[in-house]
């Protein structure tokens, strides 16, 4: 008996030992069951692999998938992808609610591997590039209306107390041209969003011939359940200065607030551009443009004390530079406006009436190029005041190419800037002319914008270069001029800039003598770099 009693006792050891394997393959079995459903299971799969994806939902903006141990894989929904070489025509749904911890979150770069991605993923990885020269792929897992960081000084925020109580209304104008879908809503978001409501009047959306599928009756759609957004399709491509012309011609606003569609808006950025032109309707101001990267979209900020203001160079070319001793000494703290000689053009507020008054932008410049210099020419010339508000942010996608198509033979920017010369250069309009070698070809009649220039009884350009920009070198105040030539070496070269490179003070090299101006060299007693 005590035998038997033994062998039962083993046989319910061994139940139990073949048991606890047995449990602990179902708990397997079912919890990678579970895991198979990923971040959404009502979604198909799109990825060639087993790893999991983010899945594209509503109006493009990818989900955020749970914490995973493998590398995740980012991918949007096939079904999104309507149109023939597009990333996506989204499907009209909810609007992107922000996840605190989502990708790109508070400014935050989105970083990846391409080597990491599935073979369908690298595509739209690389069409993203292709087609709007930024990291689309990784704008559109980033939540249309993500949070940033108060990027403003604390004085900044202190001074909100004094604006006027009584600030103009604006409508913010923003044209574009077959831009990424979550780019242009992040754009939008971020202005209803930022910006108080009543001083709101409305957004412009001016659609420069799009023809992405996403930008016609998906964006009508979505832009319905917001009635300060209204579309007006321009009907053909007339470039981005026409484009801005119809939308000042639409826009109710009494002040009018240009920017691109592909920027973000931070707290605070409208109030002190609008207490400016309160306190002086001829005053046409500018953000501080911040940097968004146009690969990880991180956005980067500056302090006011980096505030820099706008100029040129005499190929009529804008540049950046820090902000000259007599501005420091006229302002009594970083924050104050800071006056500039010129604005960059992309973004800035200015009263409707006055940019009336001056002419609004010449009908006769053609798609892009130089429409900064006129406005900021004659807005010091014509009895008004350019100002950077080191206040008020906005973020901005520098591309590093244009991904647009123009007619070839035709060099719409040297035609604009000769048109520019004409009118507003006076004598001064010869040493842009060297750098072309005065060819002019033709610019068309600017007679129409010289009488303009006559009735407002503006200011010579003279006058501008000694009042306004005293730090611009004119070249004609050079002691001497002419090329650098080496002698020992066959007498065949001389020194050069290398205009190949993309460089504000292009890298000075040994080249073979042309007469061209390119060469020409200016010598200064006092030591000012020539432009």
């Amino acid at each position: 008996m005590g035998l038997g009693v033994y062998f039962r006792r083993r046989a319910r050891w061994m139940k139990y030992l073949l048991a606890i394997p047995a449990l602990y393959l179902c708990v397997m079995i079912f919890m990678g069951k579970s895991s198979d459903g990923g971040v959404d299971s009502g979604h198909d799969r799109n990825s060639n692999n087993n790893l999991p994806v983010i899945e594209g939902v509503g109006e493009g903006r990818p989900e955020v998938p749970r914490p995973a141990k493998k590398k995740l894989v980012y991918a949007r929904n096939a079904e999104s992808d309507k149109d023939a070489n597009v990333l996506h025509a989204p499907i009209p749904g909810e609007d992107g609610k922000t996840n605190p911890d989502g990708p790109g979150e508070l400014g935050k770069a989105v970083t990846m591997k391409k080597e990491d991605l599935g073979p369908k993923e690298k595509t739209l990885f690389d069409d993203g590039w292709q087609n709007n020269a930024f990291n689309q792929y990784a704008s559109d897992m980033i939540s249309v209306k993500r949070s940033l960081p108060d990027v403003r000084d604390d004085r900044c925020k202190e001074e909100e107390s004094g604006y006027l109580t009584d600030l103009p209304d604006t409508s913010v104008i923003v044209c574009f041209h077959n831009e990424a879908w979550s780019v242009l809503l992040r754009t939008v978001h971020s202005v209803l969003d930022r910006s108080p409501s009543h001083l709101l009047k409305e957004i412009v959306l001016v659609d420069d011939d799009s023809d992405m599928e996403h930008l016609k009756k998906p964006l009508e759609d979505y832009m319905a359940k917001y009635p300060k957004v209204k579309i007006i399709r321009a009907g053909k491509r007339v470039g981005l200065i026409r484009a801005r012309l119809i939308g000042a011609e639409n826009a109710i606003g009494k002040v009018l607030t240009f920017l691109d569609s592909h920027c973000e808006c931070v707290q605070g950025w409208l109030e002190p551009l609008l207490d400016r032109i309160a306190r002086n309707w001829t005053t046409v101001v500018c953000p501080v443009i911040d940097v968004i990267d146009d690969s990880t979209f991180e956005y980067h900020y500056g302090r006011a004390s980096g505030t820099q203001v706008g100029g040129f160079d005499w190929n009529l070319q804008f540049n950046w530079h820090g902000i000259p001793d007599h501005e420091k000494q006229r302002r009594k703290y970083d924050t104050d406006p800071v006056q500039s000689p010129t604005m960059a053009g992309g973004l800035f507020s200015i009263d409707r009436k006055f940019f009336q008054r001056v002419g609004t932008y010449d009908d006769g410049f053609d798609i892009w190029g130089g429409e900064n210099l006129e406005l900021s020419f004659k807005t010091w010339m014509c009895g008004g005041t350019l100002e950077i508000i080191p206040c008020s942010h906005v973020g901005h996608i520098f591309r590093k190419r244009s991904p647009y198509k123009w007619r070839t033979g035709v060099n719409v920017l040297k035609r604009n800037s000769i048109r520019l010369a004409e009118v507003w250069l006076d004598e001064h309009k010869k040493y842009y002319y060297q750098r072309i070698n005065n060819d002019l070809g033709d610019f068309g009649d600017v007679s129409a914008r010289k009488s303009l220039r006559e009735e407002l009884k503006c200011q010579s350009f003279d006058w501008y270069l000694k009042n306004i920009y005293p730090e611009l070198f004119i070249p004609g105040e050079a002691v001497g001029s002419g090329e650098i030539r080496n002698k020992g070496d066959g007498n065949k070269f001389c020194l050069d800039a290398n205009t190949d490179e993309a460089a504000d003070q292009p890298p000075v090299i040994t080249y073979p003598c042309h007469l061209t101006v390119r060469f020409r060299w200016l010598l200064s007693l006092n030591f000012v770099p020539a432009n």
